[in-house]
């Protein structure tokens, strides 16, 4: 049997099963999708029992492992190198009978296209624009290697903790970008007087940014906004920056664009990689894996 699976802890929540069954639905391929509750300090016992099963071909990462399972796995993309994080892990044949497990981080495509659903336009002269991050965690690096790739050279991070934003600084270097740390409650100043945020993304759990939606000041021009807290949704920040004249898009739509990018990594030594597809047919995976999660 072919297996693959959302690691984490708790995961109960994930919706990541629904995504995937519905991908390799139309697919049609024979593969189980499930979720497996892994703790920080169980890594190890998973890979050497569970993980060590044969008929393995990915897993899906989420928190608190994406670290952890960067440092484990045997090869990483140049993302992973970058950010010391992943959200994917690719079993690929290996010397002997033992899988390669390799890394990779599609929440930068997930990122990058929810915000191209929001109304991004990348390549209208970003560097001439500030791209805003709001925390400063797992996703936070995944949304500087997005900000990177969309073309932006200048960076803001809002973040409770300076500190803890400042631990962001080498991975900027890294992808080229000058990055600035402010405390969230500048947030609502910057906006107030007209700077240049092009795009936004929240990166905080659900409500954690409940205090600044209450003193959201008007858009000086419809900002996008990613916020990746969908439950639930619409959150207090979602709301507020549509009142205040910006354009949103949730987390599920994230969780969506990463997923396909994960369903291409599992399928791609199987008799119908997702990758492969028409483009038609490919643009009916997506719309299926939409519906699965309510979209």
């Amino acid at each position: 049997m072919r297996q693959a699976a959302v690691l984490g802890h708790p995961i109960s929540h994930s919706q990541s099963p629904a995504l995937h069954a519905a991908a390799y639905d139309h697919l049609g391929l024979d593969i189980e999708y499930r979720r497996i509750d892994v703790p920080l300090d169980a890594v190890d016992r998973f890979l050497h029992t569970e993980g060590a099963a044969p008929g393995w071909l990915g897993w899906s990462v989420t928190m608190p492992l994406k670290g952890a399972m960067a440092a484990a796995v045997e090869e990483r993309s140049s993302r992973v190198q970058t950010l010391g994080v992943l959200n994917t892990v690719v079993h690929r044949p290996g010397d002997g009978h033992s899988p390669m497990l390799y890394g990779e981080n599609t929440d930068v495509d997930g990122i990058l296209h929810a915000l191209i659903e929001a109304g991004l336009q990348p390549g209208l002269s970003p560097d001439a624009r500030i791209f805003g991050i709001i925390g400063a965690g797992a996703t936070a690096t995944a949304a500087l290697a997005a900000a990177a790739e969309l073309g932006y050279t200048e960076v803001r991070c809002y973040a409770r903790s300076i500190p803890r934003a400042a631990e962001l600084h080498p991975v900027a270097d890294a992808l080229g970008l000058t990055l600035s740390v402010a405390p969230l409650e500048t947030l609502n100043k910057d906006l107030q007087h007209g700077g240049s945020l092009d795009a936004l993304v929240s990166t905080l759990p659900p409500r954690a940014a409940d205090e600044i939606a209450q003193t959201l000041p008007a858009l000086t021009h419809p900002v996008p906004l990613l916020d990746v807290a969908y439950d639930p949704w619409p959150s207090a920040l979602a709301d507020a920056w549509e009142s205040a004249g910006g354009r949103v898009v949730s987390g599920l739509v994230m969780l969506l664009h990463q997923a396909v990018r994960q369903v291409e990594l599992f399928t791609a030594a199987t008799e119908n990689p997702a990758a492969e597809l028409s483009e038609d047919s490919h643009d009916q995976l997506v719309a299926k894996m939409r519906r699965s999660i309510g979209l």
